[in-house]
């Protein structure tokens, strides 16, 4: 383990702004001012799932009604599709808790699911056309229709193939005894929202400048069924039922899925907080002529919220947001504005297919260290240039990461992904050996430890197992992955039953949300049309 050795003079400079010159002095200083304030962090795991029939096909039955509400569930709701399942866990102050829960969720879900499966993949099973991908649906409030209806606008805009790509989203925030042992190393003298604020968005930045690295680690959809139509067919072939590029690590994330050109020309700051909310809230005002041509609601049925960019926030896509849990009816910018950031949310995981619970804590842990790194080290403001070089290593690590001769953009020059890599990992590794100092039990240290192994070698990494895995086995994308599918059913059969206070939570808040839900629906004073003008009048 490195020695975090503080020196005099590191400690003489922890009151004034020289510390602000780079990544280790700061941790130093925070070392010296009791390295614990690292450890604790909340951690929250959303993840996404399709269920899918005995033979693979996507699922067409409606949400299981053993699992509630998915309008009201805290834990088991529903993403795009009525048949897209999505789990949410609490936050969490170690990577263990996280798990156990995710995991729960998962033997408690399969308890309702008959004879369907759950996939294992973020690509998506063997789907049908658009037309035959049923929308969720969320009961008959206001609020549930409103979903519903949003949900049918993206439709229109991106295709509903697009919509059922599934993903894993990992949310963190520091620990608060972090912040006040920052500001004083720092010495500064801005209240507590803005200080936060400001740290968490240059996080964010740095997030979005050395994302590429979690899309190489865990990147785990280099290929695709054939039936997901349109872009995915100037694919090459794997065979007569796989489309695959031999070095990507995640078609998820590139011009196929989420890094698509319908929103490549909305352009939300990260610079400021107030940047930030002003450039989003202006994207839902700004009408597209395109969405104009689908229309709002044509003859008694809503085809999407409004003709803007955007119909509501959370419908920019983007690797990482800034995040606030929102009061009942308050908008995601509005609590921004209240209060400041309180957690960001990583969306840039896929489902890791060789794992049951699709995440692991080795992932958890390093995106923990990683995120603390991004803080921490230097956040200069974002221009065009660098923009420009940060979309050319996302899509370009998405599409042929393990490429050897693909080349990173770095400040102008071409590095290799290899060489980048090490050197954030060391700096990585140095906070992991800083939260392990303080846990005593070197997991931090050893996952960075892992994932600095798949740097070397490329043919360990996820995506390149599962390209090995097709070639090798004359199988198809389709056939491997429901494959997997079974066997993590299996995997959750045959481990102990839920213990009797978790199976107990999970059926009561099943049974509650249905309350919930209903309680929703007769509250109710006011039409749609109505609910939708107060809502989009108070953005």
């Amino acid at each position: 383990m490195v020695k975090l050795h503080v020196s005099s003079e590191c400690v003489s400079k922890s009151k004034g702004n020289d510390l602000k010159q780079g990544f280790e002095q700061r941790l130093e200083a925070l070392a010296a001012a009791g390295g614990d304030v690292l450890n604790g962090g909340l951690k929250g795991v959303e993840k996404e799932s399709l269920r899918i029939t005995p033979d693979g096909f996507l699922s067409q039955s409606p949400h299981p009604a053993g699992l509630g509400s998915a309008l009201t569930n805290r834990y088991i709701t529903t993403d795009f599709s009525e048949a897209l399942l999505e789990f949410v866990t609490p936050a969490f102050p170690t990577t263990w808790e996280a798990l156990r829960c995710i995991c729960d969720i998962h033997q408690f879900t399969y308890a309702h699911l008959g004879d369907e499966l759950l996939w294992t993949a973020s690509m998506p099973c063997r789907i049908p056309g658009d037309r035959e991908i049923p929308l969720a649906r969320y009961g008959d409030s206001n609020v549930g229709r409103m979903k519903t209806i949003y949900r049918r606008g993206l439709g229109h805009r991106y295709g509903r193939q697009m919509q059922v790509i599934a993903g894993v989203h990992f949310n963190y925030s520091l620990p608060r005894a972090f912040w006040p042992a920052y500001r004083a190393v720092l010495n500064d003298a801005r209240d507590d929202v803005t200080f936060r604020s400001d740290h968490y968005l240059g996080m964010i930045r740095n997030f979005r400048r050395l994302g590429w690295i979690v899309l190489y680690l865990f990147g785990a959809s280099p290929a695709v069924c054939k039936s997901f139509a349109g872009a995915a067919a100037k694919l090459p072939s794997l065979n007569a039922d796989t489309w695959f590029e031999q070095f990507a690590t995640s078609l998820r994330m590139s011009d196929l899925g989420y890094s698509n050109q319908n929103q490549s020309r909305i352009n939300i700051s990260l610079n400021s907080l107030d940047e930030y909310v002003r450039d989003l809230s202006r994207a839902i005002r700004t009408p597209e002529p395109s969405y104009e041509a689908i229309g709002v609601k044509v003859g008694d049925r809503y085809e999407q919220l409004n003709t803007n960019l955007l119909q509501i926030e959370n419908e920019y896509y983007s690797s990482v947001r800034p995040k606030r849990v929102a009061r009942s009816g308050e908008q995601p910018t509005a609590a921004l504005r209240r209060d400041g950031i309180e957690y960001v949310e990583i969306r840039s995981l896929d489902i890791n297919m060789f794992d049951p619970s699709g995440i692991n804590q080795n992932t958890m842990r390093f995106m923990e260290a990683f995120l603390i790194y991004c803080l921490l080290e230097d956040s200069p403001k974002l221009n065009g240039d660098e923009l420009e070089e940060i979309r050319h290593n996302h899509s370009g690590t998405a599409k042929r990461g393990r490429d050897p001769d693909f080349r990173l953009q770095r400040r102008g020059k071409a590095v290799t992904l290899q060489s980048w890599a090490r050197e954030i990992l060391e700096n990585v590794m140095t906070v992991a050996e800083m939260i392990d100092r303080n846990g005593s039990d070197g997991s931090y240290r050893a996952s960075v430890g892992i994932l600095r192994a798949m740097v070397e070698n490329p043919d360990s990494t996820l995506s390149a197992r599962i390209v090995a895995e097709l070639e090798q086995g004359g199988t198809s994308y389709f056939e491997f992955a429901h494959g997997m599918a079974k066997c993590h059913r299996d995997y959750f059969a045959s481990i102990a039953p839920l213990r009797a206070v978790q199976e107990k939570n999970l059926t009561d808040e099943a049974a509650d949300s249905v309350g919930r839900q209903a309680a929703i629906e007769a509250a109710d004073e006011i039409t749609l049309d109505e609910y939708l003008q107060k809502y989009f009048t108070a953005c």
